[in-house]
């Protein structure tokens, strides 16, 4: 079995060698299919939110596999890719914001603390977005949950039954949906401010899966 996960991976970075002189590389192949095929496969479910359900529907499905796969593979995928390479304290993201204020924060060839505390975030909302998408297709899977969050409890009886409950259940997807536009924003507006801080295309980094080799000072 160990053997097998390493050839996974191994096989997600075998490209580390055809890297341009002065460059590492920082993202492997599935990171950056899993990246761009979420970013457009999103377009696609938000602009299908009000007249083509069907494919609405079809593209939320997909967004629930992109999420599974990326979960799955900040476990057992490549150095950068994991979780437990990039996710920080709420010190240590307390602490680079105050750096990013200061205009001094130092470079990461991975995600900055900031960097992945978005990505959790993203993550987070893009699952219940997802989730709350499923439930509200058909009324009767709000009997499979084996209890309603405290939040949603009170409008459901407010409401009286299963209409009620539905009904809170799609405003809950809205919510999450907005909620993920609203990160998503603040996503692009950070990539471009450390994009100028660090003199480095971040976007185009997510293409290539090569970065800046590391100088001093910053942190691999």
């Amino acid at each position: 079995m160990k053997a097998k996960k390493t050839k996974m991976t191994d096989a997600a970075t075998d490209d580390a060698s055809r890297t341009v002189p002065g460059t590492v590389r920082i993202w492997d192949p599935l990171v950056r299919l899993f990246h761009w095929g979420l970013v457009a496969v999103f377009a696609v479910v938000w602009l299908s939110a009000e007249d083509l359900s069907t494919v609405h529907q079809i593209a939320g499905y997909v967004v629930a596999g992109l999420v599974a796969f990326r979960l799955v593979w900040g476990l057992v995928g490549s150095h950068y890719a994991r979780f437990s390479q990039f996710l920080k304290g709420p010190a240590a993201t307390l602490s680079y914001l105050g750096d990013m204020k200061r205009g001094n924060e130092r470079r990461y060839l991975g995600h900055n603390p900031v960097g992945a505390a978005m990505i959790l975030a993203l993550l987070l909302t893009l699952s219940g977005t997802a989730l709350t998408g499923w439930l509200s297709i058909e009324p009767a899977r709000l009997a499979l949950l084996p209890g309603l969050p405290q939040i949603v409890a009170p409008a459901w009886a407010d409401n009286g039954g299963e209409k009620g409950g539905s009904e809170v259940i799609e405003d809950l997807h809205g919510v999450f949906a907005n909620l993920m536009l609203f990160l998503v924003v603040l996503h692009v507006g950070g990539v471009v401010l450390a994009s100028f801080r660090h003199h480095e295309n971040l976007a185009r980094a997510m293409v290539t899966g090569d970065k800046r080799a590391p100088g001093p000072g910053d942190i691999a």
